[in-house]
């Protein structure tokens, strides 16, 4: 198999990053339920576990360029913003005294987005595993379906459902992330089950602040 140096052992890289998203919020949580307001999350760790999903979507082809562009940018402002806010609570927080929380451009804003991308991938991950045969088409189609279509046009829903014809297969998918169906599985389980928890914790910031995540 032709090595890409760029993704090798990514899938590893992402479940482990995940998984120590997950083991903050453990810390202050009770079992496996992250505290709804606590901020334990760091916004460094975040953005980092966040910048290593950004690949993926380069990899789904050109269903999802439309998600990797404005996913990588708005991660890249995460990354950013951690040099200066340690939690997410607190960059929350500054916005909303600033009055700028819905403004083209603000971290929380760009917090949203990118939460929907991590989110695409958990359901689309999530569907891999349960889906049988090679095809990409079913999964890739109730991930996008169920996370970034509410939000979308129409005109934009139709170019998605155009490019889900051009996904790669499944073997394809795993191939440029160097790995096969059994190396990959355990990685996918993994990501998936720390990412579900992490999403509903940032997802708890906006409604714990009455901000709301439908816009």
């Amino acid at each position: 198999m032709e090595s890409d140096e760029g993704h090798d052992r990514l899938l590893f890289a992402i479940a482990k990053a995940w998984k120590g998203l997950q083991g903050e919020l453990l810390v202050q949580g009770d079992g496996d339920a992250p505290p709804a307001a606590a901020p334990a999350l760091t916004l460094r760790s975040f953005s980092h576990g966040c910048s290593l999903i950004s690949p993926l979507f380069g990899c789904l082809g050109i269903a999802f360029k439309f998600a990797e562009k404005d996913y990588v940018a708005k991660v890249h402002d995460l990354c950013e913003a951690a040099k200066e806010y340690d939690t997410l609570s607190v960059m929350v927080d500054q916005d909303i005294k600033n009055q700028t929380v819905r403004n083209g451009g603000s971290h929380t804003r760009n917090l949203l987005r990118v939460l929907r991308g991590v989110d695409m991938v958990r359901v689309l991950f999530e569907h891999i595993l349960v889906t049988e045969g090679n095809s990409l088409k079913e999964p890739a189609s109730k991930a996008y379906e169920q996370v970034f279509a509410p939000h979308h046009s129409w005109t934009i829903r139709k170019v998605v459902s155009a490019g889900m014809l051009m996904l790669p297969t499944k073997i394809q998918f795993l191939k440029k992330l160097n790995e096969e169906e059994d190396s990959a599985k355990g990685h996918i389980e993994e990501f998936v089950k720390s990412a579900g928890p992490v999403v509903q914790y940032v997802n708890n910031i906006y409604l714990n602040k009455e901000l709301g995540t439908d816009w």
